[in-house]
């Protein structure tokens, strides 16, 4: 007898320390995972969402933060990362991508998120301030599934 199997739903949290190498090891981090998960054609896509996502908090925050990699259904991955600063950024308050202008591709600031916005295929963000899991800040998160490479 031929018995399907259905993989449980997985999720792997990397604590982070507010150091610059900290978004490295986050990469590091998701590498292993997907690997692990026979995802290895999701690993680019992948490193550059994460790496600007936790860039992001880095940047932007004082404190730890909490990167999350959890399969999100066939092919499809979601990457999450909580940091301690509440405030939402503009590419991810509006949901809209700005237009690309010279202007604002060499900009010194800003060009991460949109990025995030061009190479996912959803993304998003929320404010735990008001959350019952008693930490405030916020989530910046993005999906993306296996691409024709």
């Amino acid at each position: 007898m031929n018995h399907a199997t259905v993989a449980p739903p997985w999720s792997y949290t990397l604590h982070l320390p507010h150091d610059p190498r900290s978004p490295g090891v986050a990469r590091a981090g998701l590498r292993a995972v997907l690997q692990a998960h026979g995802l290895s054609g999701l690993t680019a896509t992948g490193e550059v969402l994460l790496s600007e996502l936790a860039t992001n908090a880095y940047l932007h925050s004082t404190g730890p933060y909490t990167v999350q990699v959890r399969g999100a259904g066939r092919g499809r991955v979601r990457l999450s990362v909580w940091d301690g600063n509440p405030e939402i950024p503009p590419p991810f308050f509006g949901r809209a991508v700005p237009d690309q202008t010279a202007d604002s591709l060499s900009a010194e600031r800003g060009r991460g998120l949109r990025i995030v916005a061009m190479c996912a295929d959803r993304w998003g963000a929320w404010s735990t301030v008001d959350r019952p899991c008693g930490r405030a800040g916020k989530v910046l998160w993005a999906e993306y599934v296996v691409k024709d490479e």
